[in-house]
C-alpha cells in the first residue's frame, strides 16, 4: 500500500479546496424563459419574430437586425445577473446576419480552461505559500497543511482578474 493511501485510511489527510467554475443551468434556464417573456411583450420587439433559443450551454438570440440582437443580450444579461448568475460567464461571438434577419450566439462557459489553470497555478506558487496545486479536469486542487494558508490563497485568487467566475467548493479539513 503506498504511503499516501495509507495516511488517508489513518485519518491523516491535509486540508484542501476545490477552485471551479460552475453555472446553475437551471437558472440560466429560467433568466432565459423571463427574457423571452420580456421581448415577446415589448413594443418595440412587436412582430419581430425575435427569439431566444438555448440549446445546452449556447444561447442563440435571434432578430431583424443587430441593433436589436444589442438590446436582447442587454435584457438577457439583466435577467441572469437578477438570478444571481455571474455574467462573466458569458462568451458572446460576432453577430452574423443575412438579407432576412440577424442571430448572435452567446455560450456560458463552465469549467476552468487549461490556460487559466496552468495561470492560476503559476500565481500560487509565486506567493510561495506551502501549498500544493493540481489541475483536475476542469478544476483545481488546492491542499495544504494549514486552514490559514488556504484561505491566504482563496483571498489571491479573488483578487486575481480573471475573465470567469471562479467559487471555491469542497473544503476539507
Amino acid at each position: 500500500m503506498n504511503a499516501a493511501l495509507s495516511s488517508f485510511m489513518l485519518g491523516e489527510h491535509m486540508p484542501s479546496f476545490d477552485v471551479v467554475s460552475e453555472v446553475n443551468m437551471q437558472e440560466v434556464n429560467n433568466a432565459v424563459n423571463q427574457a423571452t417573456r420580456e421581448v415577446e411583450t415589448r413594443f418595440d420587439f412587436k412582430g419581430s419574430n425575435a427569439k431566444f433559443e438555448r440549446d445546452d450551454a449556447a444561447i442563440t438570440m435571434r432578430a431583424p437586425d443587430k441593433f436589436q440582437l444589442g438590446q436582447m443580450y442587454d435584457i438577457l444579461t439583466a435577467k441572469l445577473a437578477a438570478r444571481q448568475v455571474n455574467v462573466k460567464c458569458l462568451d458572446s461571438e460576432a453577430p452574423q446576419e443575412n438579407v432576412a434577419d440577424a442571430w448572435q450566439v452567446v455560450n456560458v462557459r463552465q469549467g476552468i480552461e487549461t490556460d487559466l489553470a496552468r495561470h492560476l497555478v503559476k500565481t500560487v506558487k509565486r506567493t510561495k505559500l506551502k501549498v500544493q496545486v493540481a489541475i483536475q479536469g476542469d478544476k483545481l486542487r488546492v491542499t495544504g497543511k494549514k486552514r490559514d494558508i488556504l484561505q491566504e490563497v482563496i483571498a489571491l485568487l479573488k483578487e486575481e482578474k480573471v475573465d470567469l467566475p471562479l467559487q471555491f467548493t469542497n473544503f476539507r479539513e
